[in-house]
């Protein structure tokens, strides 16, 4: 059985970002980078699976620059067989240095479909979603793209012969849902707690080889990927707004106190 998870290398949560001087891109020179929470989960399942049967080789698949090697790393130093790199950095003159071919969910699935479409995959498990941009759409695409089935929002999953049997989430609670392989499902919070790898595991993953591929190799051309080829285009970015400060409630007893907030929410605020 063949395992690919779809992996991604996103600002680290817990470390401040600031905003490039063209507003439309991220100052990415001292931003630290880890792989994305949602996909750590993807990642887990994929080795859980992997330790309850004999059949199972998992291999990751990331798109990016090259710095996508540290995530990679971590990947195989958690247990991951294999490791695909599809280097996005545009070599073109006509293009601006920064350009990637993956700047969007649509560019990225393409991407990712066009290497899936040669690669073996019984299962395919990405993250739900991607804290950076957080849009949700990159498994969706892909599963159009390769007209497989897919199933969202996993919590549980059990595979039964060809096919799998997911709980999933929904508005109330959840959903059991059937879906024959080859097909996609997404790692949702709650599905399980990922590994940490040793600090020793890491430094011997630095010798693991990593199949790396190219934008060309793939048989795309520039004007079909980056900003060309993108669905959606970001015209500028801005740190929202700082927040005011607060207001006490005064009042002689609770009922004062009470009446001075709802003629607030009321008046000021508009929320009722």
């Amino acid at each position: 059985m063949n395992i690919v998870v779809l992996m991604k290398q996103v600002p680290d949560t817990e470390a401040p970002v600031e905003i490039a001087e063209s507003k439309d891109r991220l100052d990415t020179e001292d931003l630290k980078w880890a792989i994305n929470p949602y996909d750590e989960y993807a990642l887990e399942e994929a080795l859980l699976i992997k330790e309850s049967r004999d059949d199972v080789t998992v291999t990751v698949v990331s798109v990016g620059p090259d710095r996508i090697s540290e995530a990679i790393r971590v990947a195989y130093a958690m247990g991951v067989d294999e490791a695909i790199h599809i280097n996005d950095e545009i070599d073109n003159d006509e293009v601006d240095e920064d350009q990637f071919a993956a700047v969007d969910a649509y560019t990225t699935s393409k991407i990712l479909a066009k290497l899936l479409e040669d690669t073996p995959h019984d299962l395919i498990i990405a993250g739900n979603r991607a804290v950076d941009d957080d849009n949700y759409q990159v498994p969706a695409f892909v599963s159009k793209m390769l007209g497989i089935p897919m199933i969202s929002l996993v919590i549980s999953q059990k595979i039964e012969s060809d096919a799998i049997v997911c709980e999933q989430s929904i508005d109330g609670g959840t959903a059991v849902v059937k879906a024959n392989l080859p097909a996609i499902i997404t790692a949702n919070k709650g599905l399980n707690e990922p590994r940490y790898p040793a600090f020793r595991a890491i430094m011997k993953a630095k010798k693991r080889k990593v199949d790396e591929r190219d934008i060309e190799a793939l048989g795309f051309e520039t004007a079909d990927l980056g900003i060309n080829g993108a669905k959606v285009k970001i015209r500028s970015l801005a740190y929202p707004p700082e927040r005011g400060a607060g207001k006490t409630i005064s009042g002689n007893n609770v009922d004062e106190k009470a009446m001075a907030l709802v003629k607030l929410l009321k008046e000021e605020a508009c929320v009722i």
